[in-house]
């Protein structure tokens, strides 16, 4: 089984990234913000609870992302491997998600991490933010503070994958075939 965690910046091109490797590789594409955006819509309560903290640029506490991840480990149908888009992008919810993997006898085998320049982030986000609608990307503050909040919790991480030799580090600059023909070349390693 192949388990890849695509990890970066709001902005970095995770979703499009996500997208081509999802099609080359047939993973099962685990992505919380999606998952969040579903629950959302329909306007459940974790969907109303986490809109309040999605809203201010802020994080879903761990224990209810670990149970969404859990839950769609637990129910997919012989995947050949997942990639995790958005999760984990805190230490406890890496060693949370390496738990229950190891529950489900599999591991991770790469984390992908694309890394993009700061303007070029505030760019991709309010550009997307014009085609989408979506109003966290149409607020410089927000999107200053999601990039902020990433440096500040999730950046961690790139020590903890360094440390179990998964951690690969991608420019995500220039053309999207052109960054999924870097990703290719070390997902192909795995």
């Amino acid at each position: 089984m192949l388990n890849i965690v695509i990890f970066g910046p709001p902005g970095a091109g995770k979703g499009a990234q996500s997208q081509h490797i999802i099609d080359k590789y047939k993973l099962v594409h685990l992505s919380t913000g999606d998952i969040l955006r579903s629950q959302i819509a329909i306007g459940t309560p974790l969907g109303l609870q986490a809109k309040k903290l999605m809203d201010k640029g802020e994080l879903v506490p761990d224990d209810i992302v670990i149970g969404m991840i859990r839950y769609k480990i637990e129910n997919a149908q012989n995947p050949n491997g997942f990639i995790f888009d958005g999760y984990p992008r805190t230490v406890a919810q890496a060693k949370a998600l390496d738990e229950v993997l190891s529950e489900n006898k599999t591991a991770i085998n790469g984390v992908i991490s694309l890394e993009v320049q700061y303007n070029e982030l505030v760019k991709r986000i309010l550009g997307r933010g014009k085609d989408s609608g979506r109003s966290d990307d149409q607020d410089i503050k927000i999107i200053e503070n999601r990039i902020l909040v990433y440096n500040d919790k999730t950046a961690p991480l790139i020590e903890y994958y360094k440390k179990q030799n998964k951690y690969h580090s991608i420019n995500g600059m220039g053309t999207i075939d052109d960054i999924f023909k870097r990703i290719s070349s070390v997902m192909d390693k795995f």
